[in-house]
């Protein structure tokens, strides 16, 4: 095994030993045009009534202070 994958090891050890566990992501580039202009097509695409009703039960199941801002 070479010296820096020796550390890496080591290092993936140690945090295993303090319970945390290394997870990688792969997530779509929103620097690229290509998947800028796809997003901003499916927003647009988005129906605002659904959205709304989406929010309203998003706010109805959340935990609040006890002071409802609606």
């Amino acid at each position: 095994m070479t010296v820096p994958a020796q550390r890496m090891k080591a290092m993936r050890d140690r945090r295993r030993s303090r319970g945390l566990r290394e997870l990688r992501l792969i997530v779509p580039d929103a620097r690229s045009e290509v998947i800028r202009r796809s997003i901003a097509g499916q927003v647009a695409r988005l129906d605002p009534t659904d959205e709304r009703m989406a929010m309203d039960w998003i706010e109805d199941v959340s935990e609040f202070d006890g002071n409802d801002a609606r």
